[in-house]
């Protein structure tokens, strides 16, 4: 039955993608963040995301929209990165290993770049922030539901057979999507809407403390440290915070408290100690293949891990950091492109806040701008315990931040400026220009 109701909802939404390009964007966004097909049974491995990928690109295409595609910075880079892969591919170690990664790494990428191009405007802008947070939030309340009947005896886990079914992984977004959340929930004018997604954010911390994942827990303090330093009313903050986190802590087993405990003994860990063997087994590949590296996930091959450190290649583990995974995988050069683009990011977002005070900006471009700020930290530091390089949800974020960047500098021009832009670049002429627009601008 629930293969039906998928299959049926998938075509409606392929319908309106054929129309509505961006519409086909949010069912893929749906696909990758939540994975709907993977809950099923008779839909099991058959590539709907490759289909809804399909059709929103070629919808992309014909309907004409590609004609507004406008270079920035990070969109630059993301093309740029992609490129880097491609290369370190191409002179990689162990090419079929590798080529699973790159190929996946690849159709990411492709995805975020229409993410940055197609969420124009408010309303596309929200709704692909809505299906992001719907997504990682179902699953969040869910573990949240889980861990209260549980008693928090059990991991938090994700769904399984996805790129989240690990608890490390799965807090760690959930992590990223709290500031998301805020936004969201700032941005509401229904109070019902407001309630809701207050329950979602304590649910979420809920489910975070549930993973029993030392990473994920620092992600939360780490969010913690970061909302309450730049919020004006920190004491209400902070009295909120311990509300939320102070009753959920407790509820947790001795053995959770155990763990947490651990954070500070890092170096007698034997689990963290193999994923440092991996880290310097990746930083030794990249000394040896500075340029390209030696292709993605490379590093976990055995006889590729000895020709480096054969004492340390025993021990080692998976590598765990989003850092090291680049820098074995891409070498010197891709890694400085990944934080670059990382880096791009965080500053563009911080330069639109620190314009709140210009009356043509919009309120709610520089409020998305202060909490992307805050996603990005947070992901950034839960990133260094997590091999969630390829995950799309953080690298959505800073597809909208490169959007919002478009949108922020448009807000500048004279009225009429993004539809004389457009008529120099597309040949369909100026009634279709408004169609894609929208009627509301006026020419100059």
């Amino acid at each position: 039955m629930r293969d039906l109701i998928l299959l049926s909802f998938t075509a409606l939404c392929l319908a309106a993608a054929i129309r509505h390009p961006f519409a086909g964007l949010l069912t893929w966004a749906w696909f990758t963040l939540m994975t709907p097909h993977q809950a099923a049974f008779g839909v099991y491995g058959v590539p709907l995301n490759v289909i809804i990928a399909g059709v929103t690109i070629g919808s992309y295409v014909v309907s004409g929209e590609i004609a507004k595609f406008r270079f920035d910075v990070i969109t630059i880079l993301i093309i740029l990165f992609a490129g880097w892969l491609t290369l370190a591919q191409a002179f990689s170690l162990s090419p079929e290993n590798s080529a699973v990664y790159h190929d996946r790494f690849i159709k990411t990428l492709l995805f975020v770049l229409l993410c940055a191009q197609m969420a124009a405007g408010k309303l596309r802008f929200n709704a692909l922030v809505w299906t992001m947070v719907a997504s990682i939030g179902f699953f969040a309340a869910k573990g949240a539901a889980f861990t209260f009947a549980t008693l928090g005896q059990f991991r938090v886990q994700g769904l399984p057979n996805t790129v989240l079914e690990d608890n490390n992984h799965f807090g760690i977004a959930v992590a990223t999507i709290l500031p998301l959340i805020l936004y969201l929930r700032d941005e509401s004018v229904r109070p019902i809407v407001r309630r809701g997604l207050l329950a979602l954010f304590c649910l979420a911390i809920v489910a975070i403390i549930g993973t029993q994942s030392r990473g994920a827990f620092l992600s939360l303090i780490a969010f913690s440290g970061f909302f309450w330093i730049r919020a004006k009313h920190k004491f209400a903050i902070l009295a909120g915070l311990v509300l939320v986190m102070a009753p959920a802590i407790a509820f947790m087993p001795g053995k959770w408290t155990e763990r947490m405990s651990t954070i500070g003994e890092a170096t007698q860990d034997a689990s963290f100690m193999g994923r440092v063997d991996a880290w310097v087994i990746n930083y030794k590949l990249a000394v040896e293949h500075p340029m390209t590296g030696a292709g993605l996930r490379n590093s976990y091959e055995k006889e590729i891990a000895q020709s480096v450190d054969i004492e340390r290649a025993a021990r080692a583990k998976a590598a765990h950091s989003i850092y090291f995974e680049v820098l074995g995988g891409a070498g010197f050069v891709g890694l400085l492109i990944y934080l670059t683009l990382f880096a791009t990011a965080f500053f563009t977002s911080w330069r639109i806040y620190l314009s709140r005070g210009n009356e043509k900006l919009a309120p709610w471009k520089w409020r998305f701008a202060y909490y992307a700020q805050m996603s990005l930290a947070v992901f950034a530091i839960g990133g260094a315990s997590v091999s969630l390089e390829m995950w799309d949800g953080y690298l959505i974020v800073i597809a909208l931040i490169a959007a919002l960047s478009k949108m922020s500098v448009a807000d500048g021009k004279p009225v009429g400026y993004a539809l004389r832009e457009a008529r120099l670049r597309n040949w369909r002429g100026r009634k279709r220009l408004k169609q894609l627009l929208g009627e509301g601008e006026n020419p100059a």
